[in-house]
């Protein structure tokens, strides 16, 4: 973010980072317990149980060259075979067509394969899936891809790359249907498979799968995490022939799809894509695309960033302090709390840095914690206890059940005020990124009530986030009142 500094990007697509901490593996305490909490998701309900194989699952009936009984390609078979159901139920009452079977699928070793698909070597397709529309051809990288995302995500991450390649398959078979010509952007084709996949995952979370069962909360932030996982690089422009998006735009897409289904993702289209996309190269002005060090200087520019962005809501602005990041004998958020006593913002530095700095690279491609998300996952922190205080303010709860969305919302109203020209503290490329990471972190306090209670669906809190984004501070009120 910021004034003289912005967000260097964390991998490339195909370097497949890991974000374990919000992964969702393991589903959390009492997960295996099929509980429900409170709000929902899309409208239904917030399940908490282990997302995966059903264990009356049937064996799927598929041809798939050079596939192993390893668990990974159990998962991608048997996720091919869920996703050709949905599109065998969905494509005709949607689109007026019988949903023709993909031809080929393959499971490829990119260290040993040394075959040539769809005009290139497997060992140039590590890290990798993909559809080749000249072969009719879904493939997948077994000794590398499939592993990382079961181990750092779990089955759920599987399943949503191999949704999303079908996804392409299915565009090659609506063609003008789904809006597709030759002419047809990389971005539009990747929203619009995203999209499908959100709809598929709706599908599976009604309870319509045979193989699969999802939950909406922890099972749906594999997903989540995993599209972040498959984001562009930082910097690179929408208007780039590979553009695929960023985590925004996906998650985006992929909440369109499962909120809407299948219908509404064929109304994707270069019009509407350019009027969301967030992904943009970095500014001139930002030095070394980089993340800048958290000090009182650059608390000092959040701070006006804050009281303009909020100046018109007839609240006391509240005073970030750096007091060590609690609030004596009140609430305790490190390394940021909101204090209602004092009306601060008690900030501890060394904690916003360790969230705030660049992440490692090295570590990313080795499936280990990066280390740290970025200036604007740190930043977004702050100003989501700022906003506790706005909202005291105007005699808003802030411990309630709609407090948390609440504050996330506003949140990414005050990220698209400060990303308006003119403004002293600006968005950098990758920052809403960011703040999607730190919102999916298990103790981020960016969708959390003043006690640091957190909206326990990831979905909801990524939703929240961008719909005060594109909307405003109004829907905020609106929707989380």
């Amino acid at each position: 973010m910021g004034k003289n500094w912005g967000r260097g990007a964390l991998l490339a697509l195909a370097a497949v980072l890991t974000l374990s901490a919000c992964s969702g593996k393991g589903e959390g305490p009492g997960a295996d317990e099929n509980k429900t909490s409170e709000g929902n998701v899309a409208g239904l309900p917030v399940t908490h149980f282990e997302s995966g194989l059903k264990d009356d699952a049937p064996a799927p009936n598929l041809n798939v060259k050079n596939a192993t009984d390893s668990v990974e390609d159990k998962i991608a078979i048997a996720s091919i075979a869920d996703v050709s159901d949905y599109w065998t139920q969905e494509m005709p009452v949607h689109f007026g067509q019988q949903f023709e079977p993909v031809k080929q699928l393959q499971s490829y070793d990119p260290t040993t394969d040394r075959e040539e698909v769809c005009g290139a070597s497997l060992k140039e397709a590590a890290m990798n899936a993909f559809f080749c529309p000249p072969e009719d051809l879904v493939a997948w990288d077994r000794k590398q891809l499939l592993p990382l995302l079961n181990e750092e995500f779990g089955p759920m991450a599987i399943v949503t790359v191999l949704g999303h390649e079908f996804g392409h398959a299915v565009q090659y078979r609506l063609a003008e249907k789904a809006g597709m010509t030759k002419n047809t952007s990389t971005l539009v084709k990747e929203q619009q498979a995203d999209c499908f996949t959100g709809g598929y995952f709706r599908w599976m979370a009604e309870e319509k799968s045979k193989y699969f069962r999802v939950s909406t909360s922890e099972g749906i932030n594999q997903v989540l995490a995993s599209l972040y996982m498959i984001r562009d690089q930082a910097g690179q422009s929408a208007k780039d022939k590979s553009a695929h998006g960023t985590a925004f735009d996906r998650t985006f897409a992929f909440q369109l799809g499962f909120e809407k289904g299948a219908k509404e993702c064929a109304g994707i289209n270069q019009q509407n894509v350019d009027a969301r996309i967030t992904e943009r190269p970095f500014d001139k002005q930002d030095k070394g695309e980089g993340d800048t060090k958290i000090d009182m200087k650059a608390i000092g520019h959040l701070q006006e960033s804050l009281d303009k962005a909020f100046g018109n809501a007839g609240a006391q602005p509240p005073k970030i302090v750096d007091e060590g990041g609690s609030c004596p004998g009140g609430p305790a958020t490190p390394p940021a709390s909101y204090c209602p006593d004092t009306n601060t913002v008690s900030i501890d530095l060394q904690g916003l840095n360790a969230i705030g700095r660049t992440g490692d690279r090295k570590a990313e491609f080795e499936g280990e914690d990066p280390g740290g998300l970025g200036d604007f996952a740190a930043f977004a922190e702050v100003a989501s206890r700022y906003t506790q205080g706005i909202q005291k303010g105007v005699g808003a709860s802030i411990d309630n059940a709609n407090a948390g969305l609440r504050t996330s919302c506003l949140v990414g109203a005050w990220a698209a005020e400060s990303n308006k020209p003119g403004a002293n503290l600006r968005l950098s490329s990758g920052d809403l990124d960011e703040a999607i990471a730190e919102l999916l972190q298990p103790k981020s306090v960016i969708a959390a009530d003043v006690n640091g209670k957190q909206v326990e669906n990831g979905f909801e809190r990524v939703e929240s986030l961008r719909r005060g984004y594109l909307e405003g501070s109004g829907v905020c009120t609106q929707n989380y009142g």
